[in-house]
């Protein structure tokens, strides 16, 4: 009888936590996603085939709480007025090219991208089926990142919406370029779908890129 009775009690404890223990972890989940982790699906072919259509990436949304971000990774950013096709507040996913102070030029006698005097191997700009790939750029020019500001690129150069093509309008550096405050967050993997899990590392061709010069 002794035994029936704390069974009782146990079960009934159970469910009376059970409201508080699912409102802890809805909360945690919230908390995470407002701070820390945040997913997002790729919805344009700008970023192909680094990311394509519907994958799946895992954001990291603290990173740059604790450093600045770097050439090289992928990043979520709250994209500026003149660039969003309607929707107030689109995110756009796009490479960092250059940070604050940088020089960059197209094309060196290969048609490589140069940041700050170092010519730029990028493997992963788009190829068509039948192998061929996208220009590092469609036009040239020689530009210095602002202080503050990332020049930022899609990996399919020739569908993609970003710096070279707000440059190419505008000839507004401002214009062209993005606000480091508005990064979300760096994309670290892609987890959907399973078959193209992978971690998002910044390519090797980056290694070799010298900081700026400081300015005079």
């Amino acid at each position: 009888m002794i035994d029936e009775q704390a069974e009782e009690k146990r079960k009934g404890s159970f469910w009376r936590e059970l409201p508080i223990l699912l409102g802890v972890a809805i909360l945690v989940a919230v908390l995470v996603r407002a701070f820390v982790l945040q997913t997002f699906y790729i919805p344009s072919p700008s970023m192909e085939h680094t990311l394509n259509v519907w994958d799946r990436v895992l954001v990291n949304k603290l990173v740059y709480d604790f450093r600045d971000p770097r050439r090289g990774e992928i990043v979520v950013f709250k994209a500026p007025t003149d660039w969003q096709s309607g929707t107030e507040g689109e995110d756009f996913i796009k490479r960092i090219i250059g940070v604050g102070g940088d020089h960059l030029v197209c094309c060196d006698d290969q048609e490589r991208l140069i940041v700050n005097g170092h010519s730029l191997d990028e493997p992963y700009i788009y190829k068509d089926a039948d192998g061929k790939q996208d220009p590092a750029a469609d036009e040239k020019f020689d530009i210095t990142v602002p202080a503050g500001r990332l020049w930022v690129m899609g990996d399919h150069r020739s569908a993609s919406g970003d710096s070279l093509e707000h440059w190419e309008q505008t000839e507004d550096i401002q214009a062209a370029t993005i606000e480091s405050e508005s990064i979300v967050g760096r994309a670290f993997t892609i987890f959907w779908p399973i078959g193209r899990a992978t971690w998002l590392s910044v390519p090797k061709g980056f290694d070799g890129v010298p900081n700026a010069a400081p300015a005079n």
